[in-house]
């Protein structure tokens, strides 16, 4: 990464939660190792009105099978006592959830509206509302997104600003990724406290709360960007705080895998660089059966109900 961006060469870059198979594709392969993209709006492909029409005429069934309440419960007790004992501030708790839907990932992918978009190879897909951060005339800005609530429930959004863990967990979040930030950029502000968006989903509307901080990088940065990069990682929202400790027990409590779930990708197009959160993640394992990966950051003022709702409502298709 360092070496393309000196050189001012466009790639793609797809990197797992624990950066251990991290992808690096210039623009002009990415098609030919069958994968898609649409960042923000920057895309690999053309899609016909034609097509456009063959994949609006399939209406998504899709159903979801989560862990049971008790299972679930188990992890969470686990990553509570954690905190307790004050190893950690906030932990990211996540599981894999069996889903069947008629739809291939080619009809999610195309059929998706979000910010981030990523079919890789049919393994996996990824629709995510998550911008990890931007780097545009020397600045670098990221933008954490903690908070999440159906839109459905009366004064949600009212409901969402003044819940106490909700705003516990995003302050912690915002403080790791400042301090992260301050590592990479100088003179590094919150130039925008929780703001609220609005999602739609096959399943109903589901609000988000995230926060804009930025800083200032050194006019270089390009030759930098993967020093950058390895600073940042992994994702501050999708692990907790304090990061190192905090990855430990994920490891140690989640029952399975991440892998590229929670890693992040994005481009770099010679001037500019954007990326995602590999949030809202569809994965199919070996004998093709399609998992859905979500979670939730706890904290001592969680409740395992609410969470394990949380979890669930996360699993959903924003294909209306």
């Amino acid at each position: 990464m360092n070496l393309l961006g000196k050189k001012d060469i466009p790639f793609i870059f797809i990197i797992d939660f624990e950066e251990k198979k991290p992808i690096i594709v210039d623009l002009e392969n990415a098609l030919k190792e069958n994968i898609f993209f649409d960042f923000n709006g920057f895309k690999n492909y053309i899609i016909s009105q034609e097509q456009k029409s063959a994949f609006q005429k399939k209406s998504i069934k899709f159903q979801k099978f989560p862990v049971k309440y008790s299972r679930y419960l188990q992890s969470f007790k686990k990553a509570l006592k954690e905190i307790k004992f004050g190893n950690s501030y906030l932990i990211n708790l996540t599981f894999q959830t069996p889903i069947i839907t008629n739809f291939t990932f080619k009809n999610i992918f195309f059929q998706s509206r979000t910010k981030y978009k990523l079919l890789f190879k049919n393994k996996f897909v990824v629709f995510s509302p998550e911008t990890f951060f931007q780097i545009k005339n020397n600045i670098i800005s990221t933008f954490p997104m903690k908070g999440t609530i159906n839109a459905n429930i009366k004064n949600a959004e009212e409901v969402l600003i003044k819940d106490k863990k909700e705003l516990a967990e995003h302050n912690t979040v915002v403080d790791l990724l400042r301090n992260d930030l301050s590592i990479v950029a100088e003179k590094v502000r919150v130039e925008k406290f929780r703001f609220v968006d609005k999602i739609k989903t096959n399943s109903g509307d589901l609000l988000q709360i995230s926060s804009k901080i930025s800083g200032n990088l050194n006019k270089n940065w390009k030759g930098k960007l993967g020093d950058i990069f390895n600073t940042l990682l992994p994702a501050g929202s999708i692990c907790g705080a304090p990061k190192k400790k905090t990855v430990e027990i994920i490891k140690s409590t989640e029952n399975y895998s991440r892998g590229y779930y929670t890693g992040i990708c994005g481009y770099f197009d010679g001037k500019t660089v954007d990326s995602c959160v590999m949030i809202r993640f569809i994965e199919k394992d070996n004998n093709g059966e399609m998992f859905f990966k979500s979670g939730g950051g706890i904290t001592v003022f969680s409740d395992p109900k609410k969470e394990y709702k949380e979890l669930i409502d996360k699993i959903y298709v924003p294909v209306v």
